[in-house]
C-alpha cells in the first residue's frame, strides 16, 4: 500500500485524518490483518473513499463504523452510519462508482438504506481460485 505500508495500516491513518476533518466519530470494528492483493487494495481504497465522501456530503451522520476482513473466502467491506438514510431514493453517481469498483474486482456492493435510520453499504470480493 501506500509507502510499503500494509492496506490496515494505511486506513488507520486516512481514517482518523477523515474524523479530525469531518467531525465524524469513526469506529473501527476490524481492518484485514492479512495482506491484500494491491489491485483489490486499490479496489476497496476507492470504494472506501466514495463511501465516506457520501457519509460526509448526505448523511448527516454522527459515527461511521467500518469493517473490512480478508479470508479464506475473500474480503469485506462493511460501512455503516447513522444518517438520515433513505428510502426509494435513486441511485446516484456515488453509489455507482462504489459498484464498478467492486465489480471490476469480480465482486459486487450492496445498498441498505432505512429513511431515519442510516445506511449499510457491503462490499464483496470473492477469493480467486
Amino acid at each position: 500500500m501506500r509507502g510499503g505500508r500494509s492496506l490496515a495500516e494505511a486506513l488507520e491513518g486516512y481514517l482518523a485524518e477523515w474524523a479530525d476533518r469531518t467531525d465524524i466519530t469513526v469506529e473501527t470494528w476490524a481492518l484485514p490483518a492479512d495482506e491484500v492483493p494491491a489491485r483489490v487494495a486499490r479496489g476497496v481504497w476507492g470504494a472506501l473513499e466514495e463511501a465516506l465522501a457520501n457519509v460526509e456530503r448526505h448523511s448527516g451522520a454522527t459515527v461511521v463504523s467500518i469493517a473490512i476482513t480478508s479470508g479464506a473466502r475473500g474480503l469485506r467491506m462493511t460501512v455503516s452510519d447513522n444518517g438520515g438514510g433513505f428510502a426509494n431514493a435513486p441511485v446516484g453517481r456515488g453509489i455507482a462508482r462504489m459498484r464498478a469498483w467492486f465489480a471490476e474486482l469480480g465482486g459486487n456492493l450492496a445498498v441498505s438504506s432505512v429513511a431515519g435510520e442510516g445506511t449499510t453499504v457491503t462490499g464483496v470480493v470473492p477469493k480467486k481460485r
